[in-house]
């Protein structure tokens, strides 16, 4: 049923339930609440930044329109990095946060410490970036102790440092298909494969209202996706945790040599926004002022509460990442 479904579902339109829990006519709700104490994260925006971060392939290919695709670059990894820290921000009571770039991951995680990497999307093909950029994080990804969570182009990056190429959705070369790409960019379904592992943490509980029904009992996750490539497999040291009929690496992670490295491709901190986390009465004018303005600013960077289960591997990697470091694994 579940692929039949995608079959028939526009690549730009959101996915429906698929049966029994099209037939639910709520989605449950709680509030959002900082269950975790404190976290020391680094983010890394892994957009390029400079001219020097670029490849003669982005620079031969680009011309003259390098300093726009610059700029570019720029808006959206402010977007990009400010959704991963309103999540840290949102889930964790006292945060210490620290941004860096991708060039200057190994120099941050000696200056600040963190308890925690995040590897924020991309937006170019890999092949735009100077190699020695994308060599030197290699070094460092294949050495660090320290947990890391890889989202999308951050799970792209991940499993090319450990030997998985990078493809389009139809599995061609990305240099051969620049536009024109297969591409999803909506909510969608994908399996579960390994309900057992701790960024699941409570998928058995229905009790514990932390998952939606379709979780509990489907093993699905409804998650926002937003890209044209994949990598091909799931390199060798990685666990494949969730699969989708259209791109198949989902979720992967790698707990081997003292290592913790969660992988998603899609954008876990994009799938909850609680526009309602004042929780106002909605007779109040202030209240219902305060609903047309939250509503009003609704956009693709700024999600209703359509999904929170994003959200809750979001924190579930935190909680993970924390015991991993204090075992000093």
């Amino acid at each position: 049923m579940i692929q039949e479904l995608k079959e028939q579902t526009p690549l730009n339109q959101p996915e429906p339930l698929p049966f029994p829990f099209n037939q639910r006519t709520f989605c449950r709700y709680e509030r959002i609440e900082m269950r975790i104490e404190s976290a020391r994260v680094l983010v890394v925006n892994d957009l390029l930044h400079e001219e020097s971060d670029l490849s003669e392939v982005a620079h031969r290919e680009w011309g003259a329109q390098v300093a726009t695709h610059i700029a570019q670059e720029r808006h959206i990894s402010s977007l990009a990095v400010e959704n991963i820290l309103s999540n840290i921000r949102r889930l964790v009571r006292r945060p210490e946060t620290e941004v860096a770039h991708l060039a200057e991951v190994a120099e941050a995680v000696e200056r600040f410490r963190p308890e925690a990497i995040v590897l924020s999307g991309t937006l170019s093909d890999f092949d735009y970036y100077n190699p020695a950029m994308i060599e030197s994080f290699g070094h460092f990804i294949r050495a660090t102790k320290i947990p890391v969570l890889g989202i999308c182009g951050g799970h792209q990056l991940i499993g090319l440092c450990f030997g998985a190429r990078i493809v389009t959705l139809d599995n061609r070369e990305a240099h051969e298909m620049r536009v024109n790409r297969s591409f999803e960019y909506q909510y969608r379904f994908i399996r579960i494969t390994d309900p057992g592992d701790p960024i699941f943490h409570g998928i058995h509980d229905q009790e514990s209202g932390i998952w939606q029904d379709y979780t509990t009992e489907g093993n699905i996750l409804r998650v926002w996706q937003n890209h044209g490539l994949q990598l091909d497999r799931v390199p060798e040291g990685f666990k494949s945790l969730a699969t989708a009929y259209l791109c198949k690496n989902q979720m992967m992670v790698k707990r081997a040599g003292g290592q913790l490295i969660y992988a998603v491709q899609f954008h876990l901190e994009k799938s909850f926004q609680d526009l309602t986390q004042h929780n106002p009465v909605r007779d109040d004018p202030n209240s219902r002022r305060m609903l047309r303005e939250e509503a009003s600013k609704r956009t693709r960077w700024a999600h209703q509460n359509e999904s929170r289960d994003g959200r809750i591997l979001f924190e579930n990697f935190l909680r993970e990442a924390l015991k991993h470091s204090a075992r000093g694994d």
